[in-house]
């Protein structure tokens, strides 16, 4: 089993930065890719970006290309999220998952270890 366990979420002002991370424990075979995923009220999740935890490939999502990036230290297997020139639609709960996606690594559904959560909220 996997354990995921975010921080780092808080209240910011439009154009501020967090950085969110990600703890994980525990051992599950074939989980390469990481993820970043948010769901904000009357929305759908929406998965924001994603990395292969030992080639290190990268995906983002168009959303967040270019502001948000999204990174793993293999010595602690932490996630990061540095998320920079935030916006009032960035406010949501952000989710980290983990898993082996087969086809498209954001979405996510594809995704088998979730953990709890973190809240974001960005004023205007």
């Amino acid at each position: 089993q996997v354990r995921l366990v975010e921080s780092g979420g808080g209240s910011v002002q439009a154009g501020g930065s967090l950085r969110l991370s990600c703890v994980a424990s525990g051992y599950a075979m074939n989980i390469y890719w990481m993820t970043w995923i948010r769901l904000a009220p009357g929305k759908e999740r929406e998965g924001l970006a994603a990395i292969h935890t030992s080639e290190y490939r990268t995906y983002y999502a168009n959303s967040v290309k270019g502001r948000f990036t999204i990174s793993h230290d293999k010595g602690s297997n932490t996630l990061y999220l540095q998320m920079n020139d935030l916006k009032p639609e960035d406010t949501a709960m952000y989710y980290c998952a983990a898993g082996s996606p087969a086809g498209d690594v954001l979405r996510p559904s594809l995704y088998d270890y979730w953990g709890q959560g973190t809240q974001v909220t960005v004023s205007s």
